[in-house]
């Protein structure tokens, strides 16, 4: 009896389950079945996947605190995602799970949704779209809950999630109206007011209305119960009250984010004190109490996460304070950190750079500028700066590398025997104690090595390998126990060992020592002191051109005025060529007006007009608008004219009037653009040699320009294209010209024949032909045809013109193809072509 009665219990439970599993009667068991099966079992695994994945998403994400933080964590991709497949695997299952509810529990019955789960399900799903980065396909999930379901409790949140969409699809103007509206007409809870009013902030942060955004960041901050929200809320806020100048109002909210301690996450905490920190009045604040909190910063251990950015603020305070040698410390040990934030470790190398260049260090300086731009995204506006600043850094380092050792140089020689044999003396006496000193510690670190294997000690002590003295020192104790021994297994048997023949170690031993005790000679030294005046002239006109490159990069490059005028003084000093004495006193003259050092000034322009009168600078200073404005005889307008005469092929004149110019502007900043402009003409009339020979020139007496720079590019890769004098077969060519030969002084001759073939092409309708005249060298001027298709129809074409046009051709003449044109042109191969023709 009891087992029927179980029986039919469950065939009754079977019946209603499967009964109100339909999603097609309108019931109160069905709807009673789906909603508790949506709510309890698909949802709930499908919000638990989405805030697993909304949690990696918002970890994997990285705050740039250089910048406003923005409210919501979420790492956009560079192009809008509307594909149907989710990236992330948690966030893929509540998808499916959004999905799935939908699909197998959705009872949309006449027309109207039976199932009070179900925007439930379409909230899941979008949401689950946004962190994906699908913001297309999850406007569409909030839109339809909009649409579908007005009645719906969480019409208020899709309309704010909604609206989070349209920000991030860049509608940042619909997303600010549909959320005021939100907020004025509706009755809000307090968790769709924060998320309102933090979405409404990040709105007006991005249309740059800080101030209306800092009042809804207030609004949020207040309501939010969530002290990891509330934390960077205020943090913010601080940082939006720092962009508007207000730093009283910014270390206020900083305040409030510190006060949080443990109960927000540590990082807004540090960030909050090294925000406060740059808003430090310097000249009126308690310096002793900023630096307990530098030194509480450094020295807590649950700071050590954070310790790059504090030390690199550390530096900063330093350097405000004079302290530079401390601050440059500091910014080495936020760079041995290892910081994973490439724009912190970019401004440390770069701050390095500038103190090293302000130093004069520039070799170091350049170094660390090379390290900036490894770290800076490339052809982004900070890179270019860099970029721009290193490469102008190449000029300053290989010129003050030659004043320096130049000055070196000459200072030595200038000494007496008596300092001459003192100076050296106290040099080899340096050089024994730093030999000492080196074999000292290249013992210690072996007897270190030994005893200890660590590869790496404290305080920045390097592997044992790293350091060259000390292999070095290893290498021959190794050689002087075991002799010279192969690489290779066993190689401490005795029968391995590949001693070298003693006689020859002997001479190498005896040889190496007495050249390490030429080295502690005097004499050694004083020997290679140049004394020959053509040298010593050389060496001298060579640091002079040093002090005035240097004056002219300072001034123009770099800004640095005050250094200009120390090198271009010191030129003046010692005693330079002429060339260089007018340039460097009129740059002069601009500098002291630049630094308002009025009286140096007017000396100097009495002195360049007094002692100059006739040169363009002094007619510069007499007369400055008609001599900058519209003088004839302005370096720019020299230039321009013979610009014009080069592009109508007169090469010889352009060739002598740019030596003209050569000289008489000298130390001028157009002379390396003429010199390229004659090298040029030279090419167009001399062919290949001279053009290699002037751009050769060019590079090497003009590296710091951007014509130097442009020649030795040219020279690198163009003169090897042009190298070959190689001949073409006529077969492989398309295009040929025919070439008339004339004398340079026919000018009558050429003019007519030129006009007279142009008459004649017309006719020849069935070739699109033109005619030029094309200068070979200084003696010939070539009248070309262009346009034909063959060298059969190069020499027809003549034929044609003699018996149809009537026109007398009494000139040499030649059908040749294009581009065997060229290398006669660029190697002046004519001869050479003709002969392999014949």
């Amino acid at each position: 009896m009891k087992n029927i009665f179980n029986y039919i219990v469950v065939g009754i439970v079977i019946v209603l389950t499967v009964s109100s599993c339909s999603r097609k009667k309108d019931r109160f068991l069905n709807r009673s079945w789906h909603s508790v099966n949506t709510k309890y079992n698909v949802l709930f695994n499908g919000n638990v996947a989405l805030e697993s994945g909304k949690t990696a998403v918002i970890a994997a994400y990285k705050d740039n605190y250089w910048e406003i933080l923005p409210v919501e964590r979420l790492q956009i991709t560079d192009d809008i995602v509307s594909s149907d497949k989710a990236k992330n695997p948690s966030i893929e299952l509540a998808e499916v799970k959004a999905v799935k509810a939908i699909q197998k529990h959705g009872m949309n019955i006449k027309g109207k949704e039976k199932n009070p789960q179900i925007d439930e399900a379409y909230m899941l799903l979008g949401k689950a779209r946004y962190f994906d980065n699908r913001f297309i396909p999850a406007q569409e999930a909030f839109n339809y809950i909009l649409f579908k379901y007005p009645a719906s409790s969480n019409i208020n949140l899709a309309k704010i999630w909604r609206a989070k969409t349209n920000l991030r699809l860049q509608n940042e103007d619909v997303a600010i109206k549909d959320l005021k509206k939100l907020i004025e007409l509706e009755d809000l809870s307090k968790y769709d007011i924060v998320e309102a009013s933090s979405t409404l902030a990040q709105a007006y942060i991005t249309t740059k209305s800080l101030d209306s955004a800092i009042t809804q960041l207030q609004v949020a901050s207040k309501l939010t119960k969530n002290n990891e929200q509330r934390g960077r809320l205020h943090f913010i806020e601080g940082q939006l009250y720092s962009s508007l100048g207000k730093k009283d109002s910014a270390n206020l909210a900083f305040d409030k984010v510190i006060a949080l301690n443990r109960r927000s996450p540590r990082t807004y905490m540090i960030s909050a004190h090294l925000e406060k920190i740059k808003n430090f009045e310097f000249k009126n604040g308690d310096k002793l109490a900023l630096q307990d909190l530098l030194e509480d910063l450094e020295t807590n251990r649950e700071n050590r996460p954070f310790l790059d950015r504090i030390y690199h603020q550390i530096a900063k305070y330093q350097l405000q304070n004079q302290s530079d040698s401390i601050a440059i410390t500091y910014f080495n040990k936020s760079l041995r950190t290892n910081s994973e934030d490439d724009f912190l470790t970019a401004t440390n190398y770069q701050t390095l750079g500038d103190l090293n260049f302000d130093y004069s260090e520039y070799v170091l300086a350049g170094s660390y500028y090379d390290s900036t731009l490894l770290k800076l995204k490339e052809n982004s506006k900070p890179h270019r700066a860099i970029k721009r600043k290193r490469d102008n850094l190449e000029d300053v380092i290989y010129y003050e590398s030659i004043a320096q050792a130049n000055d070196s140089i000459l200072s030595v020689v200038a000494m007496s025997d008596a300092e001459k044999e003192a100076y050296f003396q106290s040099y080899i006496e340096d050089l024994k104690l730093q030999e000492e000193a080196s074999k000292k510690a290249a013992k210690s670190s072996a007897n270190s090595f030994a005893s200890s294997q660590n590869s790496v000690t404290k305080k920045g002590k390097s592997f044992y390998f790293y350091n060259p003295t000390t292999v070095a020192f290893g290498k021959n104790e190794f050689i002087r126990i075991w002799g010279d021994r192969a690489l290779e297994t066993n190689w401490r048997w005795s029968s391995k060992s590949a001693l070298p023949d003693l006689k020859e170690t002997d001479e190498i031993a005896k040889a190496a020592e007495e050249e390490k005790q030429k080295r502690y000679s005097v004499g050694f030294y004083v020997s290679q002191i140049p004394s020959e005046e053509k040298v010593l002239d050389s060496i001298a006109k060579e640091r002079n051109f040093a002090y005035y490159q240097l004056g002219l990069i300072y001034k123009d490059k770099f800004k640095e005025y005050k250094r200009s005028q120390d090198k271009l003084e010191q030129l003046l000093n010692q005693n330079p060529e002429d060339r260089l004495v007018l340039p460097a006193k009129y740059n002069l003259y601009k500098l002291y007006a630049l630094l308002d050092l009025k009286r140096l000034q007017a000396l100097a322009k009495s002195d360049i007009i007094d002692n100059y009168p006739d040169s363009r600078y002094a007619e510069i200073l007499l007369n400055p608008e008609s001599a900058l404005l519209n003088n004839e005889n302005s370096p720019e307008t020299l230039y321009n004219n013979l610009y014009a005469q080069f592009e109508l092929g007169e090469y010889q004149q352009v060739i002598e009037g740019c030596d003209l110019q050569i000289i008489r502007l000298d130390g001028d900043q157009i002379v390396p653009k003429l010199e390229l402009l004659k090298v040029t003409s030279k090419a167009r009339l001399y062919g290949f040699e001279a053009y290699k020979e002037g751009l050769n020139f060019v590079a090497l007496n003009y590296p710091s320009s951007m014509e130097g720079k442009k020649a030795a590019r040219m020279y690198e890769t163009v003169i090897p294209q042009l190298q070959s004098m190689e001949f073409v077969q006529d077969s492989t060519q398309t295009n040929f010209k025919t070439i008339f030969k004339f004398e340079e002084s026919e000018t009558n001759e050429i003019k007519e024949f030129k006009e007279a073939l142009s008459t004649a092409i017309e006719d020849v309708d069935y070739f699109k032909l033109s005619v030029s005249k094309d200068r070979y060298d200084t003696n010939t001027i070539f009248v070309v045809v262009h346009g034909l298709k063959s060298v059969q129809g190069a020499f027809g074409f003549v034929e044609i013109l003699k018996t149809k046009n009537d026109l007398e051709v009494s000139k040499p003449f030649f059908g040749i193809s294009s581009k065997n044109y060229q290398t006669v042109q660029i190697h002046k191969a004519l001869e050479a072509y003709l002969e392999t023709i014949n």
